[in-house]
């Protein structure tokens, strides 16, 4: 059995092990960033720029201007009032956390992203559906004012992309802080919109966006979606001041990139079209999230007899049955798809 534990060469929509290679159906690269040849130019351009790295704060007397030109940006091309960047998904995810908590009483959804947790938070087997309802119910009826809800934006091992309309039926004098992790939709769902542009929009709800960069973006950096008045807020905490932004190169390509990640997501959404019309109705997925579930528990093992790799291990425990997902990226070709459905059809 080849050694998939220890891979030397990047990811991409191929990997050659011991002579062999494989077509990868795996990873979170939606977008195929990491091996787009116009991003990685920009990215070289932007070492030029600024050089490798930058690790003052942010509160330097001084400054690269570029955190603020794409902080600009991010707001503008995703919707939002005001953003901020910082080094990490999980550091924009604590940061944020750590400052709006003590605002009002804190509830978890179910499946929440570890990043968002500020302590050990109990397994959580409960249907988002459930959980919601239980939600509306408890702040209806309690006496607190004001409620921090936190939530990814979607599951997407199951995959299931998650409906907020239900904080517009919590009681209008209650103050909402909604806290969605959106680390797998933003650049994808909703033509690259991300879940901001579905959530509820009400005087008594605050919107707010955390993100990991590094999965469809391709960036290692963290992002903040939200007001002005939240954003000012996380820039004067103690982590913000503390910590060191990421690559300026990075987010000098991020920036630039505009029309990269909208040809990326085009072939996106024509490689999972494509592969979508062969499914049979019985697989699980979500359309516009290019992650499916055929539900077959041996699945992996029949699709690496024919040189194909996909995403297979226990979940939600490490002593619980095998979960088999297909992931599809931008750096897809029609090939790839074609021998992976003539695979499954086998």
């Amino acid at each position: 059995m080849p050694d998939f534990k220890s891979i030397n060469q990047p990811f991409s929509n191929t990997i050659n092990i011991d002579g062999n290679s494989y077509l990868y159906f795996g990873g979170t690269a939606y977008l195929g960033i990491p091996q787009n040849q116009d991003f990685i130019n920009l990215y070289i351009e932007g070492i030029k720029k600024f050089g490798l790295n930058n690790g003052t704060s942010r509160t330097n007397n001084i400054q690269l201007g570029i955190y603020d030109e794409a902080e600009k940006v991010a707001a503008g091309r995703y919707g939002a009032e005001a953003a901020l960047i910082t080094s990490s998904g999980y550091l924009t995810a604590q940061l944020t956390l750590k400052a709006i908590s003590v605002s009002g009483k804190v509830i978890y959804a179910p499946a929440t992203h570890p990043a968002l947790w500020l302590i050990d938070q109990p397994a959580h087997q409960q249907a988002f559906k459930d959980w919601k309802k239980e939600t509306v119910s408890l702040i209806n009826a309690a006496e607190e004012k004001t409620w921090v809800l936190v939530s990814n934006s979607m599951n997407n091992l199951i995959p299931e992309i998650y409906d907020f309309d239900f904080v517009k039926e919590i009681r209008s004098d209650k103050n909402i802080i909604l806290v969605v992790d959106d680390s797998h939709g933003i650049g994808v769902n909703n033509n690259g919109m991300g879940a901001i542009v579905n959530l509820p929009k009400q005087e008594n709800i605050e919107n707010v966006v955390v993100a990991s960069m590094a999965k469809a973006l391709g960036v290692d950096a963290g992002i903040v979606l939200a007001s002005s008045k939240i954003i000012d807020k996380l820039k004067s905490t103690n982590t913000f001041i503390g910590a060191s932004p990421p690559s300026p190169a990075a987010l000098y390509a991020f920036i630039h990139a505009g029309d990269i990640y909208n040809k990326a997501l085009n072939k996106l959404k024509n490689n999972m079209a494509m592969f979508e019309d062969a499914l049979n109705l019985t697989w699980k997925f979500e359309w516009d999230f290019p992650v499916y579930l055929p539900g077959e528990t041996n699945f992996s093992q029949r699709l690496l007899q024919k040189q194909i790799l996909i995403s297979s291990f226990p979940y939600p425990n490490p002593t619980d049955e095998i979960l088999n997902r297909i992931v599809l990226s931008a750096w897809h070709e029609k090939e790839d798809i074609e021998k992976l459905i003539a695979a499954i059809n086998f």
